[in-house]
């Protein structure tokens, strides 16, 4: 499978063109490094639960799949060519790229620094377009990537860590930016609801910012991992006895379900005043319950990734604290039994697929 010819940097990746298809090699074209661009190897690319929505069309038609579609938003790689504006990189550098990868740069929320907010819709780094609506995107799961430098990050990290330092891209930004947003620390008593790749590193990230972490899952069989992650408590929320006793117990919750449950379950045992953040995304809508927000004066609220300057003070917190994802290295020929794996929630608890060596 090759994309249409147009001038630019030749490549390849791994792609699927139809929701039930099954990945295959994909060469295209990147554009060519302009003078604020740099040019990355791709090292490592994680998976995320969202890649498998978009390649599947299960977040249609709120999300319109493109095909043919390269996934992959958590990238990782090594700067091999700098634009003759670049300030930021210089040839040699470790790069990362999380989930978009330019924005309109001109409406409040791009000069807040939180891009992913763009009035006009940021460009995301793979099933979109770059900002001129045309020129379709393509991800990760690939040889090579050219992004403007201020859409890049700077990873400082042992090269044996990067495996593990690509999932912060997405998984890790996405769990920081709420727990950082509202006030997790010291004398927070904070609840992870769901233990995957979006959960481990939620529980890592508020162990580290030094709250009372316990994690909430359907599963009991994870209380171990739970606790080797530095969890303090752990609530099976299938058992009634359990469940009671933890309600009313928490300040923070943040939920990384991307399984379809039922919010007013979660809402239940929150304390008073207390916040519950969504960062999973089920594929079906959840019903809500007044009440359940009424009765403790409590806040429901969403987060979505984190703009640019917050992704890198995730990335800087990561680096003094020693935080990487605990992944699983895969090859693409791996990607569609990864995908399937994902699902069932049988991996501890990120895949990343090495395209260093594909």
């Amino acid at each position: 499978m090759t994309a249409p010819a147009a001038e630019g940097i030749a490549t390849r990746g791994f792609a699927v063109k139809a929701a039930d298809a099954a990945f295959e090699p994909f060469e295209f074209q990147r554009r060519d490094v302009g003078p604020k661009d740099i040019l990355i190897d791709i090292f490592y690319a994680g998976i995320c639960h969202s890649d498998i929505h978009q390649a599947r069309a299960e977040w249609e038609p709120m999300v319109p799949s493109l095909y043919p579609m390269v996934p992959g938003h958590e990238i990782v790689g090594r700067v091999v060519k700098v634009g003759s504006e670049v300030s930021k990189f210089k040839e040699g550098d470790i790069a990362g790229i999380g989930c978009f990868v330019d924005s309109c740069r001109q409406c409040g929320a791009c000069h807040a620094g939180i891009e992913q907010y763009c009035i006009k819709g940021s460009a995301q780094t793979y099933n979109s377009t770059e900002m001129d609506r045309v020129t379709p995107t393509y991800g990760g799961y690939s040889k090579h990537y050219v992004v403007d430098e201020s859409y890049a990050l700077n990873v400082k990290a042992p090269d044996a860590d990067l495996p593990g330092v690509a999932p912060l891209l997405c998984a890790g930004i996405t769990t920081y930016s709420p727990l950082k947003r509202w006030g997790v620390g010291p004398g927070k008593k904070v609840a992870i609801a769901g233990l995957g790749g979006l959960g481990h590193m939620g529980v890592k990230l508020a162990v580290a910012m030094g709250a009372d972490v316990t994690v909430l899952s359907t599963s009991p069989s994870k209380e171990d991992d739970a606790k080797k992650l530095g969890a303090h408590k752990f609530v099976n929320i299938r058992d009634d006895a359990a469940r009671a006793a933890a309600t009313g117990s928490f300040d923070f919750i943040l939920d990384t379900i991307s399984a379809n449950h039922d919010y007013n379950t979660y809402l239940s045992l929150l304390c008073l005043n207390g916040v519950m953040v969504i960062v999973g995304v089920p594929t079906e809508p959840a019903p809500l319950n007044a009440f359940s927000l009424i009765g403790g004066n409590k806040v429901l609220a969403g987060s979505l990734i984190g703009g640019i300057p917050e992704t890198q003070e995730m990335l800087d917190f990561c680096a003094r604290h020693a935080i990487t994802s605990d992944v699983e290295l895969i090859k693409p020929d791996y990607i569609d039994t990864a995908y399937d794996r994902t699902v069932k929630a049988d991996v501890r608890y990120r895949f990343v697929i090495d395209m260093k060596n594909a």
